[in-house]
Parts: C-alpha cells; sequence; structure tokens
C-alpha cells in the first residue's frame, strides 16, 4: 500500500441485527484529497463515516488510517488515536453551550494532555483562519448558524488531525453560510495539506470535490 494513501479501506461488512448496511467496501483516499460520498438516505454513507472515523467497529475488513491499521487498537488505543488523529463536523455542530468559541476549539486540545499554551495559541490562528477570531469570546447562542459550524470545525481540527470527516456540514446552513462553508474546506486542504471526507446529499459541494463516490444499497457505485 503506497503511503499516499491517507485512508485505505478494503472488504468492510457491517450488519445491525439482520439488515445489512454496508455490502463490502474498498476505497482508498490520498493525502490532500477532498471526497465527496454522496447517495440516498440509507445507502450506508453515515455507517461509513464513522467506521473510518473508528466510532464504530466493522464486522469484516480493514480500515488503515495514516499507516496505522484500527483493527489492530484496543479501545483505550483507538479512543487516543481518534482525539489526536481524526476530526468531525457534523450537521449539528455540539458546541458545548456553557463554553465560548475560544473554550469550545481548546477542549479536544486539551483532553490529548498537549501543552495549554501551544493549543490556545492553536486555537486563535484556527479562528483566524475560519474568520471567526471577533468572536472568540462569544458563547454559541450568541452566534449565527454559520459562525457556530466554523468554530466546529476549528475545534475538529485543534489536534491537527490527518483526516477530517464531515457529516451533512452545511444541511441546515442558509445559502450563503453554505457556499462559505464549502469554500472552506478547500481553504483547508489547500492552507494545511487537510485531508477531507464528506457526506452531503448538496450536488453543488459534491462537484466541487476532487473526487465524489455515490454509494447505493451498501455499495460503492464503480
Amino acid at each position: 500500500m503506497g503511503t499516499e494513501s491517507m485512508i485505505s479501506v478494503k472488504g468492510i461488512h457491517k450488519s445491525f441485527g439482520t439488515l445489512e448496511v454496508l455490502k463490502g467496501i474498498d476505497l482508498d483516499i490520498a493525502r490532500g484529497e477532498v471526497v465527496a460520498v454522496v447517495g440516498p438516505s440509507g445507502a450506508g454513507k453515515t455507517t461509513l463515516l464513522q467506521i473510518v472515523g473508528t466510532l464504530d467497529r466493522a464486522d469484516q475488513g480493514q480500515v488503515e488510517i495514516d499507516g496505522v491499521e484500527v483493527e489492530a487498537l484496543s479501545d483505550r488505543e483507538l479512543s487516543e488515536f481518534r482525539n489526536k488523529k481524526v476530526g468531525f463536523v457534523f450537521q449539528f455542530h455540539h458546541l458545548l453551550p456553557e463554553f465560548t468559541a475560544f473554550e469550545n476549539v481548546c477542549i479536544p486540545g486539551y483532553i490529548g494532555g498537549r501543552d495549554r499554551a501551544e493549543v490556545e495559541a492553536h486555537a486563535r490562528e484556527l479562528l483566524a483562519l475560519l474568520g471567526v477570531d471577533h468572536r472568540a469570546g462569544h458563547k454559541p447562542a450568541e452566534l449565527s448558524g454559520g459562525e457556530q459550524q466554523r468554530v466546529a470545525i476549528a475545534r475538529a481540527l485543534i489536534n491537527s488531525p490527518a483526516v477530517l470527516l464531515a457529516d451533512e456540514p452545511s444541511g441546515n446552513l442558509d445559502t450563503k453560510n453554505k457556499e462559505e462553508i464549502h469554500r472552506l474546506f478547500f481553504t483547508l486542504r489547500d492552507r494545511l495539506g487537510q485531508t477531507v471526507v464528506i457526506v452531503t446529499h448538496d450536488e453543488q459541494l459534491a462537484v466541487m470535490a476532487d473526487r465524489k463516490i455515490e454509494m447505493v444499497d451498501g455499495r460503492i457505485l464503480v
């Protein structure tokens, strides 16, 4: 397997009870690639994203991220790996309401046991890169939907993850914010060399991506 592969998935199967959701997925994603995963509801897109992001384990098959075979890790090692190597952005940003934007961004860095000053300096840089540094002292309820999503993206990037995974990241934003968030993913790739995998129903975003992967009924259409 070439070192240029950031994510390599081989023969992934996943069932919930008698329902087979993933039916043998093979997928390679290159370092610094922005990939959109599209397909109808129930195609298995989110399940695939959760397995790639180590939030769930496959019933069979292999997942390798940045050269690490994740099946071989214990739960504790997996949790540490996820904190350091995988950033998540969801449709509903899941910011902690009692903390400011700045504090929300710092939290995964603190959890990772990194130097506090280094985490805070990086948080300021990310908020500036994402255009919300002027909102750093505000709590989520005082931010617009687009600002909250930018803060959530900064939080996902605080530990400089190998992979950024986004599930319907612009799903509940208006057109202007949606377009800005879409452009941001490419800025992150260009500025940080970030590998990004986005599950989306948004055709405009899917077309912008380096590659569009279509899933139907638990399989990737070739």
